[in-house]
């Protein structure tokens, strides 16, 4: 009788699993593998041929036996299967750019430090340029508008002659056409002229003839274009309704700058030049030395005596 009850029984036992391997034999068949890459000798003998192996797993018996360890044969094959198939051999990763990133990433303890400081001072050097010069100069170029209209107004209220304010106007659009063009530094400039107007149209001032004991009151020169004549300057100096000596911009006509000064040469003709020599010799006081007066509201001076062409020097 065929017995079909063994064949049932066999077929309903559950499928078993391969046992995993334990954390213990995996150690022992890595310190193996471990032996025989130390001593490649002995692989390379060894493992020539199929005949070797045996004395192989021999000789790795006697050398752990040696050192007092029980290894059981299965790891010691296990061992050299590993070896053969390069497992627990470790392969370095292809240099790539997320290896970069990663090695930089690792390294941060080095270069971290030394790039917080430079950026840092990148911070602070970008910030300060920022709020002292960039910042301050937006402020001025964003006021200009306002900073010319205002001005024009002062001057225009100001000025006692309409050919002033006509200058001032005409300042005013240039600068203003400027600002157009994107040129805020031509309408700085141009603001600045129209400040200096407004600044001249409000001094009230007297023009004297500076009569001190060791000040000269004139001189002379021989101009380098003509050396057969002479020009001849009164040395003066504004004083104000408190009899304060001021400091005035002055164009010299023989360099072409415009100095700030509290004394200047005004040219004169010969004539009022020996005049006004002549009273300082009679008792060494000029009894006339009041020559002019500027008021407010004018740009320049009144004078009351004849000078020449309006030249006049800050050196001597």
């Amino acid at each position: 009788m065929e017995n079909t009850y063994s064949a049932d029984t066999t077929a309903s036992q559950p499928e078993t699993k391969a046992p995993r391997a334990k954390l213990e034999d995996i150690m022992a068949a890595m310190d193996v593998v471990d032996t025989l890459r130390h001593r490649e000798g002995m692989v390379e003998r060894e493992l020539d041929a199929d005949s070797r192996r045996e004395r192989l797993l021999q000789r790795l018996r006697d050398m752990y036996t040696e050192q007092g360890l029980d290894v059981p044969d299965h790891i010691l094959e296990e061992g050299i299967k590993a070896l053969d198939e390069d497992r627990f051999k470790y392969y370095p990763t292809k240099k790539n750019f997320s290896t970069l990133l990663a090695h930089i990433y690792v390294s941060r303890k080095k270069w971290g430090i030394p790039l917080a400081v430079v950026l840092l001072a990148i911070s602070v050097l970008y910030g300060g340029n920022y709020f002292l010069n960039e910042r301050p100069q937006q402020l001025a170029i964003a006021a200009l508008p306002t900073s010319l209209q205002q001005t024009y107004t002062e001057i225009k209220a100001l000025a006692k002659q309409p050919v002033i304010a006509e200058q001032a106007q005409e300042l005013q659009s240039s600068a203003a056409a400027a600002l157009q063009n994107n040129k805020p530094v031509v309408a700085q400039s141009l603001l600045d002229q129209m400040e200096g107007m407004l600044a001249q149209l409000r001094v009230n001032y007297k023009i004297r003839i500076v009569s001190r004991p060791g000040e000269q009151s004139g001189v002379w020169r021989i101009p380098d274009v003509n050396t057969n004549a002479r020009n001849y300057y009164l040395i003066v100096e504004a004083i104000d309704a408190r009899n304060k000596v001021l400091t005035l911009p002055v164009m010299s006509e023989e360099s072409g700058k415009r100095s700030n000064v509290d004394k200047w040469g005004i040219r004169v003709d010969m004539r009022t030049f020996n005049a006004v020599a002549a009273d300082k010799r009679d008792d060494g006081i000029i009894q006339g030395n009041i020559v002019g007066e500027k008021p407010a509201g004018y740009l320049l001076p009144r004078y009351n005596i004849a000078i020449k062409d309006g030249g006049t020097i800050t050196q001597w």
